[in-house]
């Protein structure tokens, strides 16, 4: 029985053989379309070469594509573990032909791979075409022998397929696979199309149109192919099994998740196993490809689909992280075709060990919460919107996970009251969603790529360059000339000029030409290897054609190297001080600084922070030559450069080699990298880090200096030091131990402070030392200038104490503002609520309300003139 491993390399192989490029699967973000938020089917990859925008050395190509689909339009989350084939995660297999062979080889392959490659039995399968589609009809006659009972016609947009409103559609043919009368439903086209019996495997699109604004179709001058077979389905196929989940792949990972959590695959607990394994293959490629999780845009998802399966590892009674225990399994069984797995193995590892932690920390509150709002409803009920909102909002529950516990007893979520609640946090997030920046001129780019050609890069040698304007672009639209005062954007034939790339800031520098100059602002890549410079003119009109020396900014370009070969240097260093799971998540390298984004757990410790810049520093001394080396992508991550997850690589890439290991033989930095780098690392002269935080969960930031910029600070802070000294009459080296001195000190005289303004509160003379009474219950209502929120709490506790039986009501007033807190001891908890009697009295200040329990509760408001008010409030709700 072959494998699904197998399976994939049959097809793959298959269409090499028959003169096709087998490409790569693209990552799951997209790089070349701002509209998506994930790849979602095997052909966005070659989207812009089927409209024309883009052109690729082949016109034929094959893949294996990684999909995901849990967001937006495509989204089969709520499904997954329910039914027989729906996941979040699938492998799409395709062939595609741009311009070149069209239905009849198309189908000819089809044919051939299943019941030759496959050896599917072709008794089994069947095919539709568009209602209209008599060639596809007579195709499958002449090619497969299809009897014309087994072709059936279908209309509507099953059968027909377009990229959009206007633009590349066409008909549509599908395979299907007759699993046996043993199970229910008929083939497509008639009342039981929607059984089990009858599975599609194979859809076939044939890009025969371009759909016009009015609705008018003009045929394309270059027919094209685009297949896609779902790599689960046909392996259930081939495994003579009827749901995916019986693959060996999820076999083996469900065997997995059974072997970690004891609990057998059957009854109520397969479908949990069943959501583990599907989203075990997501989240750990969405990291691969450089996901994090978060609470917007691509990493929201990410964190859903990871928190819906630790509910359910939670529901297996899992007493520590499940998934960073599954994750070597799905790596063992994928990471030879995907090599992006083994390379971030552990990063993934790390990441789903540090999100599950989290998650259950809350996972506990929640569902006691949910069980609470839950028990008292009936089979059919619906569970309040404000509830599933405050599951969201405080203890992390996406609604779709909240509609997912309360499905097991029947029940539902009010899913408008939730979006009324949410409506805030939904508006920021649409408004933070807006893909990935890139406009609609985009597309036009690569059309100028194709006209022009690429940009000769020739900045890695030199600072200066004579070269030639190819394209100059004002207000988004190609003009001839630009003139002073303009800001344009404009391609040259060469450029020394480094894009923006790699996190390396684009080059800013000065051009002249006969009559005229300007400065560049800002270089950016646009379609691939188009080289765009933001303009100004200064003086003269530039026009297309015009021979022009561009020169860029030495000292910055100098800096900027520095400081991008230092980034290389602390990515080594952070995974030899930290550990291998650490991974870069974003990088900006300028004239002025060095910013780096990388996984992990914790803030960094001052021990950890001084092991990183002596490592950096010894590398620096060492100043040894970096070395490049041209190399194609995979032979350079075998010989173990560090890969970025998610970048795009070339067919060729940039190997950067920095420094010796510091112990033992071999290299201490090696990464692929397009970037601009010192020729030693004594280059860099000195490293210092100057601030280390978190920025996101599980992501932390480190910002240095290198060179002068570096010393400079060293001095400043040199200076800080001696002006201390100076100030306390001391040596430097004893600054440190004088200020800790003053720090205990002031702790010392604040505590002093709050005891003797608690000892005047409680024991203060007069008739406020006594309780009063108010309706037969005693009550000491107090104003306490001078005392704060936090000290409040100790008060009142002595309060109750010193009354017995009563209530305690404090307004504490410091710095202009109100502080309030009512504490009720336990024989009158019934009678009064605590939480009530300080929401009155902060209402009364001017506030919005308080919180609390009903023996003790506290609230702040904003004018604390208004002191006595709050107290007055609390005696008129105890009569």
């Amino acid at each position: 029985m072959p494998s699904l491993n197998d399976i994939r390399k049959t097809f793959l192989d298959y269409f090499a053989a028959n003169g096709h490029e087998v490409v790569s699967s693209s990552s799951l973000v997209p790089q070349n379309d701002p509209t998506l938020m994930f790849t979602n089917a095997g052909m966005v990859p070659f989207k812009n070469v089927f409209t024309g925008a883009e052109t690729r050395p082949y016109k034929r190509a094959t893949t294996a594509q990684k999909v995901v689909r849990a967001g937006g339009k495509h989204n089969d989350l709520d499904n997954v573990g329910y039914t027989a084939r729906h996941h979040t995660f699938f492998e799409m297999l395709g062939n595609f032909s741009f311009g070149d062979y069209f239905k009849a080889e198309a189908i000819e392959h089809a044919w051939k791979l299943v019941t030759k490659e496959y050896g599917l039995n072709p008794d089994r399968l069947m095919a539709t075409v568009y209602v209209d589609d008599d060639e596809a009809f007579a195709l499958w006659k002449k090619i497969a022998g299809l009897p014309e009972s087994r072709i059936a016609r279908i209309a509507g947009a099953d059968n027909f397929w377009s990229m959009g409103d206007t633009g590349p559609c066409g008909p549509c043919t599908e395979i299907f696979y007759d699993h046996g009368d043993h199970i229910w439903g008929g083939p497509p086209g008639t009342p039981e199309e929607d059984g089990d019996r009858f599975v599609e495997i194979w859809n076939l699109v044939f890009m025969q149109y371009d759909q016009q604004e009015d609705g008018t179709r003009l045929n394309l001058p270059k027919p094209s192919i685009d297949t896609g077979m779902g790599l689960e389905r046909v392996a259930a196929v081939m495994q003579g099994v009827h749901n995916n989940y019986d693959v060996d792949l999820f076999r083996n990972l469900i065997s997995a998740s059974v072997s970690e959590t004891g609990v057998a695959a059957e009854g109520e607990a397969l479908p949990s196993h069943r959501v583990i394994a599907d989203h075990l293959r997501s989240t750990s490629f969405l990291i691969a490809d450089g996901v994090t999780p978060s609470n917007e845009g691509r990493g929201y998802v990410l964190r859903r689909i990871m928190r819906r399966a630790m509910r359910h590892a939670y529901l297996l009674g899992a007493e520590t992280p499940l998934l960073p225990r599954l994750a070597p399994v799905l790596v063992r069984e994928m990471g030879d075709h995907y090599g992006e797995l083994k390379r971030a193995e552990a990063t993934i590892v790390e990441t789903l060990r540090q999100e599950e932690e989290r998650f259950r920390r809350t996972l506990g509150r929640g569902m006691n919460l949910l069980d609470d709002a839950t028990r008292n409803l009936a089979e059919g009920g619906m569970l309040a919107g404000e509830t599933a909102f405050k599951l969201y909002d405080t203890y992390g529950f996406p609604l779709d996970l909240t509609q997912d516990a309360v499905r097991a007893k029947g029940l539902t979520v009010d899913v408008d009251g939730f979006e009324t609640a949410m409506e805030a946090q939904r508006n920021r997030a649409r408004a933070n969603w807006t893909g990935s920046g890139e406009k609609f001129v985009a597309t036009e780019w690569f059309g100028l790529r194709d006209q022009v050609g690429a940009t000769e890069f020739v900045g890695y040698e030199h600072l200066g360059a004579q070269a030639h304007a190819r394209v100059i672009v004002r207000d988004g639209e190609s003009v001839s000339e630009g003139l002073v005062g303009e800001a344009l954007q404009v391609v040259f034939d060469r450029t020394p000029f480094y894009a923006e790339g790699g996190g390396q800031a684009g080059d800013t520098g000065r051009l002249s030409w006969q009559g005229g100059e300007g400065r560049i602002v800002d270089t950016q890549k646009q379609a691939g290897d188009l080289y765009v410079h933001h303009v100004e003119i200064t003086d003269g009109i530039l026009a297309v054609g015009d021979l022009v020396h561009l020169e860029v900014d030495g000292d910055k370009r100098t800096t900027t190297r520095s400081n991008h070969s230092a980034a290389h240097l602390l990515h080594a260093a952070l995974k030899r001080v930290l550990g291998p799971h650490v991974a870069q998540k974003g990088q900006l390298v300028d004239a002025e600084r060095m910013r780096f984004d990388f996984s992990h757990g914790a803030p960094l410790s001052p021990e950890e922070i001084e092991r990183l810049e002596a490592e950096v520093n010894a590398v620096i001394l060492q100043n040894e030559a970096a070395r490049t080396e041209l190399m194609a992508p995979e032979a350079a991550i075998e010989a173990g450069a560090v890969a970025l997850f998610g970048e795009k690589y070339g067919e060729e890439v940039r190997v950067l080699t920095l420094g010796h290991a510091l112990e033992g033989e071999g290299r201490f930095s090696v990464e692929l990298c397009g970037g601009t780098h010192v020729a030693r690392t004594g280059d860099i002269a000195l490293f210092k880090i100057v601030s280390e935080s978190g920025i996101a969960a599980g992501v932390r930031r480190i910002e240095a200096l290198t060179g002068e910029a570096a010393r400079q600070y060293l001095l400043e802070q040199a200076g800080v030091a001696r002006a201390l000294a100076d100030q306390f009459k001391v040596p430097v080296a004893q600054v440190g131990a004088r200020v800790e001195a003053l720090v205990n000190e002031r702790k010392r005289l604040e505590k002093e402070l709050a005891e003797a303004k608690r000892a005047l509160a409680v024991g203060g003379g007069g008739a406020a030392s006594g309780p009063e009474e108010v309706n037969g219950v005693k009550l000491i209502a107090r104003v306490l200038e001078g005392v704060g929120g936090k000290d409040l709490r100790p008060l009142a506790e002595d309060f109750k104490k010193q009354v017995g039986s009563g209530i305690v009501a404090l307004v504490g007033v410091l710095e202009g503002k109100a502080a309030v807190t009512v504490a009720i001891t336990p024989d009158l908890v019934g009678r009064f609520n605590a939480a009530e009697l300080a929401k009155a009295a902060v209402i009364a200040l001017g506030g919005q309300g308080a919180g609390g329990k009903p023996d003790f509760a506290q609230g702040g408001a904003p004018d604390a003139s208004k002191a006595e008010a709050g107290l007055e409030a609390i005696r008129a709700a105890l009569v």
